[in-house]
């Protein structure tokens, strides 16, 4: 199975601020930078419970037909109606093999502990990272520590208008 991760963070590295607002984002997603495209590829979405809850504030769910996995030990706030909603818990490793099991294939990993969590049992293989021309000062990081260094190779860096700078990395295995 492919993992993949694209996420919109400030350039001093924060995808969130502490109390989770994604105020400093461009409005309505700002210009097209790849998303809809990379949403095509996918089969499935895993995400934690702080990123649904999140995502269910925004007034719409925007993920459609996509089955979407939110990883939590408590029960979820109800999914909308039509959303596809799956509750897991576990490690990285159990998740996977139990999407790859139901016939997924390429899943998008969403959420500042979710992310790290798969990074760090080397579970992604893709990194897509939009860097947008902000200064937050401080917030949740996209990365936290790692055991170990965690190689990447650089695939592509594209920058658009509005000043969004995006690199593209596959993970080293």
């Amino acid at each position: 199975m492919k993992a993949s991760v694209f996420v919109g963070i400030s350039v001093d590295g924060f995808m969130a601020r502490l109390d989770g607002s994604l105020d400093f984002l461009p409005e309505g997603g700002g210009e097209p930078h790849g998303y809809d495209e990379f949403m095509r590829t996918v089969d499935a979405l895993v995400i934690g419970r702080n990123t649904y809850e999140t995502v269910l504030g925004f007034g719409g769910w925007f993920y459609g037909e996509k089955p979407v996995c939110v990883l939590s030990s408590r029960e979820l706030t109800p999914a909308p109606a039509g959303a596809i909603v799956q509750h897991m818990a576990g490690e990285p490793n159990d998740i996977v093999a139990n999407l790859s099991a139901q016939g997924i294939g390429h899943i998008y990993v969403d959420g500042g502990v979710t992310i790290q969590r798969f990074l760090r049992a080397g579970m992604i293989q893709r990194l897509i990272v939009t860097r947008v021309p902000v200064l937050i000062g401080t917030g949740i990081p996209l990365f936290g520590a790692v055991e170990r260094d965690i190689r990447l190779k650089h695939v592509a860096t594209r920058s658009y208008i509005s000043g969004l700078v995006q690199s593209e990395y596959e993970v080293v295995a």
